[in-house]
């Protein structure tokens, strides 16, 4: 039985400050990396799933993109990016939800995830996030995964690693991969995990 993964990320979040989980990062250099290959207007619209607490939005909007959707499952993983933001965070459009459950109301120009998709484990869980994508992304995806040389395991919980071979052939049916690259994170005690950080375009029929 898996276990209620809203109840485990409300904990986590609630209990942990950034320096005390591993995939916080102080500037996401290579997810903003990709985000600039785009070459994206800063009206397009950008969702952040997984986004949590992550400063990703912060370096975004100090770019001056403005439109920016950062979803979660945690609501008070959101509320501590709210207060860390201040009132930038009005800026934002903040959605807390599960995102095998999530009906966008838009679409999107940029779909970026960097350690959320990894933790969908089973194959409707998994079918649910790509089709979504597929309805509602009319540009580009930015995924980051655990390589199979990452964890097999992340805040206690199951995770499905990816090669760029399995991650690719995952989006294969409305999206053709960009880029791919492996990367070694350092958490902040000191370990090392690699991810897998992929860029993939929407196909056009």
């Amino acid at each position: 039985m898996e276990p209620n993964r809203k109840t485990h990320w409300e904990s986590v979040y609630e209990t942990k400050d950034p320096d005390q989980v591993s995939w916080t990062q102080e500037r996401p250099a290579r997810s903003l990396a990709l985000i600039h290959s785009f070459g994206l207007k800063k009206s397009a619209k950008i969702i952040d799933v997984g986004g949590g607490d992550s400063k990703l939005v912060d370096h975004l909007l100090k770019e001056g993109f403005e439109n920016i959707t950062v979803l979660d499952i945690s609501a008070k993983a959101l509320e501590k990016a709210k207060k860390r933001l201040g009132d930038k965070a009005k800026k934002v459009t903040w959605i807390a939800c599960d995102i095998t459950q999530f009906t966008p109301q838009t679409t999107y120009d940029l779909w970026h995830d960097r350690a959320a998709f990894h933790f969908l484990t089973t194959a409707e869980q998994i079918e649910k996030y790509t089709a979504t994508a597929k309805k509602f992304v009319n540009g580009f995806l930015a995924i980051a995964t655990f390589s199979e040389n990452g964890p097999t395991k992340c805040s206690g919980l199951d995770i499905t690693q990816y090669s760029e071979e399995t991650l690719s052939l995952t989006f294969k049916d409305g999206f053709d991969k960009v880029s791919c690259a492996l990367e070694d994170h350092q958490t902040p005690f000191n370990t090392t995990q690699n991810f897998l950080f992929c860029s993939f375009k929407k196909q056009r029929n």
